[in-house]
């Protein structure tokens, strides 16, 4: 589930498509009906699904409905900054890539700049990107693998933001080939 451009998963459309990672997108679901993820999606072919619901409980029992249509294995939040409900939770597993080496600089409100910001100005020698398990609370759940990124003096939230995003699409793509073996 997405809600911005979608680099993200352009990765890993093309891990799939260059045979890097032995897997199948069957769905690709966003809050932002403008959100390019969607776009990308439909370029490869790809089902595409837009939440209408506005509140927690409603998104959850109107993604439950929808994706009991797909043979889902493993649900990957890549950008999408939502609570997940608990039918979701009960019924999936579901991993998330966070821009910062939980437990730090995680939280509600902690997304992309944001996290950036707050690690330069929090002067850490290291940033990264956490891929972690889903649970109901905010970046709470099970560290599944984390890659360091060196913070260096002249970086910007910018500069770091390419860095980790970078790291976060090489980390992303290995280890959902891990859940595919």
């Amino acid at each position: 589930m997405l809600h911005g451009n979608g680099t993200t998963l352009q990765s890993i459309i093309d891990a799939i498509e260059n045979k890097t990672l032995s897997a199948k997108i069957c769905v690709v679901v966003s809050d932002h009906e403008d959100a390019y993820a969607l776009q990308r999606a439909k370029n490869s072919g790809i089902a595409t699904y837009v939440i209408t619901s506005k509140t927690k409980k409603e998104i959850d029992e109107e993604l439950a409905k929808e994706l009991q249509k797909y043979p889902i294995d493993l649900v990957v939040l890549a950008g999408y900054l939502r609570m997940i409900g608990d039918n979701l939770l009960k019924n999936y597993t579901i991993i998330n890539t966070h821009p910062s080496l939980l437990p730090k600089f995680g939280g509600k409100g902690m997304y992309g700049m944001n996290v950036h910001r707050a690690v330069i100005e929090a002067g850490e020698e290291y940033s990264g990107v956490t891929l972690h398990y889903v649970n109901n609370e905010y970046d709470k759940g099970n560290i599944i693998r984390q890659t360091k990124v060196k913070v260096e003096p002249d970086d910007t939230p910018d500069t770091l933001a390419a860095k980790v995003q970078k790291a976060e699409k090489i980390q992303l793509v290995e280890v959902l080939q891990e859940f595919a073996n």
